[in-house]
C-alpha cells in the first residue's frame, strides 16, 4: 500500500465535494488552518514559560565529598 495516485486523489476529492458541498470546503480549510496556527502558538508559549520557570529557580549547589566530610563531627576512637 503506497501513496494514492492521481486517480485515487480525484475520487477522494469528488467524494468530499459530494459530502460537504463546494461552499463548505474553503470554510473547513480555513478552520483547519486556524487550528494548526493556534496549536503552534500554544506550543511556543509553553516552551517559553518552561524556560522562564527553569531560569527563575535558583540553581542548587552540589556539595563535593570533601565538603560533606568536613561538616561531619570528628570521629574519635577510644581504646580501652
Amino acid at each position: 500500500m503506497g501513496m494514492p495516485g492521481g486517480q485515487e486523489l480525484l475520487i477522494i476529492l469528488a467524494i468530499v465535494v459530494l459530502l460537504f458541498g463546494a461552499k463548505k470546503i474553503p470554510e473547513l480549510a480555513k478552520g483547519l488552518g486556524k487550528g494548526i496556527k493556534n496549536f503552534k502558538a500554544e506550543m511556543k508559549n509553553d516552551d517559553e514559560e518552561e524556560i522562564k520557570t527553569a531560569s527563575a529557580e535558583s540553581p542548587k549547589k552540589v556539595e563535593s565529598e570533601k565538603e560533606t566530610t568536613s561538616k561531619e563531627a570528628p570521629k574519635t576512637t577510644e581504646q580501652a
